[in-house]
């Protein structure tokens, strides 16, 4: 049994809501670059440029990457052999989103009600979603979530019947349909399967993956392949103005479903896609 103490957990979750949204990080840096490189619409070439500035002035001159800070996203993968001591986890968590948005002058952009509006005043309620894994290594994953791309994002319960063609036009429409309003290039979270709730949290976790590292699986790689080609032939291009990018990556993520379903979202993340995960 390995100890880890809620305090550990605290500064952790601070430094990490501080970093990733000062500091781009490098998985994201090069998909930019790699963007930058494919990209000929001379239009789309000054945005990406220009994120890629942004990204650099950010980092050296301490502001954040974008005025939208997001909603914090927890993954708390916990190892069965560990033991959290000195307090209560979850409060843990909302500690250190509280203080790393306090200390980190970020933007509080969380409303305790969708109906009264009233703001928290400290970003929290962070979204924390907790999976128990072998070992004894606690695995900590963050995205911050900004409106913008999360408001199109989108879910559909397909018929079976409908197959790979239906799940992969409803993946290129839900970018189609958003258009420059997720802030293109984006990053494509999908989840496929298990039931309606299980889908949309696949698809938020499958944001975390280093942003292009293909699914092991080479049937699901093969499938992320195709949709990235069929997004990027959309030509909505970086910002909407037109191009080759429209998404840097594509990352599917699966499990099993009742034979009468077929979940399928998407969750879109925007050309700041502020995410990591460290081990403790």
């Amino acid at each position: 049994m390995r100890e880890i103490t809620t305090q550990t957990i605290t500064d952790a979750i601070a430094n990490l809501c501080i970093e990733i949204n000062y500091r781009m990080q490098p998985d994201m840096l090069a998909a930019l670059e790699r963007a930058l490189a494919s990209e000929e619409s001379p239009i789309g070439r000054r945005v990406l440029q220009q994120v890629l500035e942004n990204a650099r002035v950010a980092r050296e001159a301490w502001y954040p990457i974008c005025q939208d800070t997001g909603q914090a996203v927890v993954f708390m993968d916990i190892g069965q052999e560990v033991h959290i001591t000195g307090g209560g986890l979850s409060d843990g968590i909302q500690e250190g989103v509280r203080r790393g948005y306090a200390e980190g002058y970020l933007r509080r952009s969380v409303v305790a009600s969708p109906l009264r509006r009233e703001n928290t005043g400290d970003n929290t309620p962070a979204v924390v979603y907790y999976d128990v894994t072998p070992g004894d290594r606690l695995r900590i994953g963050m995205i911050a979530k900004g409106a913008g791309c999360d408001n199109m994002s989108r879910l559909e319960m397909l018929t079976p019947a409908g197959g790979r063609a239906a799940m992969e036009a409803f993946i290129v429409d839900t970018v189609e349909r958003a258009g420059p309003n997720a802030s293109p290039p984006v990053v494509v979270g999908v989840g496929l399967g298990g039931t309606f709730e299980k889908a949309a949290l696949l698809a938020k976790r499958a944001l975390l993956r280093p942003v292009g590292q293909p699914h092991p699986d080479p049937e699901t790689a093969a499938l992320e392949g195709t949709l990235l080609d069929r997004i990027n032939a959309l030509g909505i291009g970086p910002s909407g103005f037109g191009g080759r990018v429209t998404a840097l990556a594509v990352h599917v993520e699966g499990t099993g479903t009742h034979i009468a379903s077929f979940p399928v979202a998407v969750n879109l993340d925007c050309h700041s896609h502020r995410a990591k995960s460290i081990e403790l």
